[in-house]
């Protein structure tokens, strides 16, 4: 089938870290309009189209496509030069849409109220849906083959040599597949199916209405879930624990709608696991990727023997914060405020190049391009999309888009989406179209290197006390936030879900319960876990993406174990990392792609080694803290 992934090879990593640093938008008044941003800080779009004129030409060409393609359907197992030709020319397909998409999405992004690019964007993704129906036959024909006659079609043809991963994939989940008309009535339901979800987004993110608190100057200001994550961090206790409280009981109000939504979600989860004939939901989560469930077993069993440092971090923290009692609303607060750390763009380029300099010559050649001829789009205007990106399609370089506003966080987004977008160029230059794409468990990991390369440089370079307590403090927050918070969100998903299959009843109770042990569990002793956190379950959209969060922590602690070795062997983990993981694309399974790069996510050790990070950064804040 005609998938998203193909035409917008690089979305899980944009998407994930648009999540990752949005932040709230200054006023547009006091932004600078689209044309008064100088051209050098802008990207090249007409890198992909040189005019508008050339994108409708293709877009015309693509409708065409569709039309052809379908005289393909019922025909597959003809002969291997049928074949081909169809897969060859789905290729096609898929190389014009990125490249349409993009051009009109990325436009888009520079000013959301310009209508034309609106209407670009909307023009195309209804002819992406079509893309989708039109190509839908494709897959469910090739699984159809006796597996003699797709070996002697293989043998026979050339251009299906490109496609080796692909049908070995398709083949490994044949099991899986059902009749072709069991298959239509699955895809028939999947718009019914996506009703809890649905639900819980319009319940979440439009019809809940939060309550005014006062912010640190005394002003009454709206509560939102955006403006939550600063009052979070608010140095003022009081703002902290009004936001909490606010958000909190606001969600309560709901618990047993949102108990319902999410108690639908995962019924129907557990629905297409025992139709499709998996031992378990989180089987067929992980199949896919070709994961086993013991990775992710093994991620929760050493999270769990290494929290006594996170225990450890919410008491230095009560005690840096001169707390009596440390609550849930304390947690988020940093322990060093008020750093002076200005950093202009052109010093942020040079930190990025100094910092990425461990990955040696090839990577700076490549880097260095990326960073001057018009892959960035550096800086917010008006109606400019909010947080920052990587995207792009085939056979044209990546783009970045940024809202750099001279901050240390600025810094870290520039080296993260460069870390994309240099994982896609090199995935693009050494992989033919159908294995180009890389998948969400590795999607995180290079813009993840990047990032720790970057705060490991900060932390040897910087003479300034001050300065060095804010990266620490920033390094630890990162990787519990990651790390741990992550793996529990992972762990709640697993007992949610074994209690579903065993028969047990889905209710705010349940779930309030399971909620509560696992962050007395996480925090530890100096904690007190609020009753009203309880409820936090309900607000977390990533579980409506059933076992989709371990990735986080995977993507991180591949990203931590490649760092490490990168700055202590030299050129032989630089070239593994580039040669064996960069360059890989989407070839194989991603468990085997990060092993043959020297990272073996089937063990505890890449997890272990960001643990102990963790633990050594831990002793010397305290260290730090102690002598003030």
């Amino acid at each position: 089938m005609f998938k998203m992934a193909q035409i917008i090879p690089f979305v899980v990593g944009a998407l994930l870290a648009t999540q990752a640093t949005s932040s709230a938008a200054a006023s547009n008044s006091s932004l600078p309009a689209r044309e008064e941003v100088a051209d050098q800080y802008k990207w090249r779009l007409e890198d992909i189209y040189a005019s508008e004129s050339a994108w409708q030409a293709d877009f015309e060409k693509l409708r065409a496509d569709l039309q052809k393609i379908s005289s393909y359907k019922g025909r597959l197992s003809e002969s291997a030069q049928t074949l081909a030709d169809c897969l060859t020319y789905r290729d096609e397909i898929g190389i014009i849409a990125g490249k349409l998409y993009s051009y009109a999405r990325m436009h888009r992004d520079e000013n959301s109220a310009n209508t034309h690019y609106q209407a670009m964007t909307g023009k195309v993704e209804a002819l992406l849906a079509e893309a989708g129906a039109a190509t839908a036959f494709i897959e469910p024909e090739i699984i159809a083959l006796p597996e003699e006659k797709l070996n002697q079609f293989r043998k026979q043809e050339n251009r299906l040599k490109d496609y080796a991963y692909y049908f070995t994939n398709l083949a490994r989940q044949k099991k899986h597949v059902l009749s072709p008309a069991e298959e239509e009535i699955l895809a028939h339901a999947s718009e019914v199916t996506q009703t809890s979800e649905n639900t819980f987004t319009m319940l979440a993110r439009a019809d809940i209405k939060f309550p005014k608190i006062q912010d640190e100057e005394g002003n009454t200001v709206d509560l939102s879930e955006g403006r939550y994550r600063t009052f979070i961090m608010s140095p003022d206790r009081r703002v902290r624990e009004q936001a909490f409280t606010g958000l909190f009981s606001t969600y309560n109000q709901y618990r047993n709608t949102f108990a319902a939504t999410l108690g639908g979600n995962v019924k129907k989860n557990i629905f297409f696991s025992k139709i499709r004939k998996y031992d378990s939901t989180l089987s067929s989560a992980l199949e896919g990727d070709n994961v086993p469930a013991a990775v992710y077993d093994n991620l929760i069993n050493t999270v769990h023997h290494n929290l006594a440092p996170l225990h450890r971090y919410v008491a230095l923290k009560k005690k840096a914060l001169q707390l009596d009692e440390i609550h849930m609303y304390d947690l988020y607060v940093p322990v060093i405020r008020d750093v002076d750390f200005t950093i202009p763009y052109e010093e942020g380029l040079e930190l990025v190049r100094a910092a990425l300099e461990p990955l040696g010559p090839d990577y700076k050649k490549n880097l260095e391009t990326g960073l001057t001829s018009g892959w960035i789009d550096v800086y917010e205007n008006q109606g400019k999309q909010t947080g920052a990106y990587s995207w792009g399609s085939y056979g044209v370089h990546p783009f970045v888009l940024l809202n750099y506003n001279n901050r240390y966080d600025d810094v870290s987004t520039l080296a993260h989406e460069m870390g994309h977008a240099l994982h896609s160029f090199y995935s693009q230059s050494n992989q033919p179209y159908p294995t180009s794409s890389y998948v969400t468990f590795t999607a995180e990991v290079a813009s993840t290197t990047n990032e720790v390369l970057l705060i490991d440089y900060m932390l040897k370079k910087t003479t300034d006390k001050q300065q060095r307590l804010f990266l620490i403090n920033q390094y630890l927050e990162s990787i519990r936030g990651t790390i741990y918070r992550q793996t529990m969100f992972a762990e709640f998903e697993k007992l949610l879900y074994e209690k579903a299959e065993s028969g047990e009843t889905i209710t705010a109770d349940m779930l309030d319960s399971l909620w509560h042990d696992l962050n007395v569990k996480y925090y530890g002793p100096d904690i007190i876990v609020d009753k009203a956190v309880d409820i936090e379950w309900a607000r977390i959209p990533h579980f409506y993406s059933s076992f989709y969060v371990y990735q986080y922590v995977t993507g991180y602690s591949a990203a931590t174990a490649f760092a490490d070795q990168i700055v202590k062997e030299g050129t032989p983990a630089q070239e593994r990392y580039i040669n064996k993981f960069l360059k890989s694309g989407g070839s194989d399974y991603p468990l085997v792609i990060l092993k043959n790069a020297g990272v073996d996510m089937s063990s505890p050790k890449p997890i272990e080694i960001t643990l102990q990070k963790f633990a050594a950064l831990l002793d010397e804040l305290e260290k730090m803290i102690t002598e003030s």
